[in-house]
């Protein structure tokens, strides 16, 4: 077995040597071959020329560099559309994750699970981080029924079958473990050992929570409407036209059997509005239908676990 440590790097130049020297001292125990990619997500601060003296004195390091920053999510995206291994191991370069735990997540990965995530059950970072990581965690396993209590850690090991066909974007690689559970994947979890930062400034922010929420809206979605888009644009469009018709019919008979002026009343605009939307949504469910059929029909996913021939 030949293992992929995918490591993303942003301004991280006192702490990659260290964590370099960490993680080949563990993985030299595993018997295993290995590289380790190191994505630089356009640091400013000499994380690439660390890199660059890395990739010269260990023939096992690939350095990947971004031509800007670009966020965690896309640097790790490279990571994994370069890594040839075939278990993928995910973790920071700023020296909280602690390479000792490797050997645990190998271990529990023999149980039979594709996905093995870390769990920082004691989490060495400042109050306001917890608070705000556990408010978005609450709001991650509310939406999509997550088993795991800590999907935010970085440190976590795939099979790398996970990634066919997983293009990530925006904040969406704390919510990759939700997404392999939709797909069918075996996702366990396992406590691991955090450390408090010593070099370096922490990247995590209230930016990052508004951008990560609006990302989970959207896998959401995926995941309980990609099949079909049309139950709910449908459902909307049809509670729309169903309001609009109810209140329409209310006027009508106002203005017929009472004889009461409608022309003036605002209810008249309402009714309009919510027709018009109901017809809007039901021709975006449509849409949005036939969009989500040609995506199927031409994606690379694999919904097949295990053939016997």
């Amino acid at each position: 077995m030949k293992l992929s440590i995918v490591i993303p790097t942003y301004n991280e130049s006192k702490n990659v040597s260290r964590l370099h020297a960490e993680l080949v001292s563990i993985l030299k125990t595993l018997k295993h071959a290995y590289e380790i990619i190191y994505v630089d997500d356009g640091s400013t601060d000499g994380t690439r020329q660390e890199l660059r003296e890395l990739h010269a004195k260990d023939k096992n390091v690939k350095a990947l560099f971004h031509r800007r920053n670009f966020g965690q999510t896309a640097a790790m995206d490279t990571g994994f559309k370069y890594a040839q291994g075939d278990v993928i191991i995910t973790m920071d370069a700023d020296l909280q994750n602690d390479p000792a735990d490797i050997p645990k997540l190998l271990t529990k990965m023999n149980e039979g699970y594709d996905v093995v995530s870390g769990w920082r059950k004691n989490r060495q970072d400042s109050l306001g981080k917890k608070l705000f990581s556990r408010f978005a965690g609450f709001l991650r396993r509310l939406l999509t029924r997550e088993k795991i209590h800590d999907s935010g850690c970085t440190l976590k090991a795939f099979k790398k079958e996970c990634f066919a066909g997983l293009d990530l974007y925006g904040e969406m690689h704390r919510y990759i473990p939700a997404i392999l559970t939709w797909r069918g994947y075996r996702v366990g979890e396992v406590i691991v050992n955090h450390r408090a930062r010593q070099f370096g400034k922490t990247k995590y922010g209230m930016r990052r929570l508004f951008r990560g929420f609006l990302d989970l809206l959207v896998v959401k979605f995926w995941m309980q409407y990609s099949a079909r888009p049309i139950h709910l644009f449908g459902g909307l469009g049809l509670a729309c036209f169903g309001l609009g018709f109810l209140a329409g019919l209310d006027l009508l008979i106002r203005k017929f059997f009472y004889n009461e002026a409608i022309a003036n009343r605002p209810l008249l605009l309402l009714v309009v509005l919510l027709l018009v939307l109901g017809v809007q949504f039901f021709a975006m469910g449509i849409i949005t239908d036939a969009l989500t059929k040609l995506y199927y029909h031409q994606s690379p996913i694999s919904k097949t676990g295990e053939v016997l021939e």
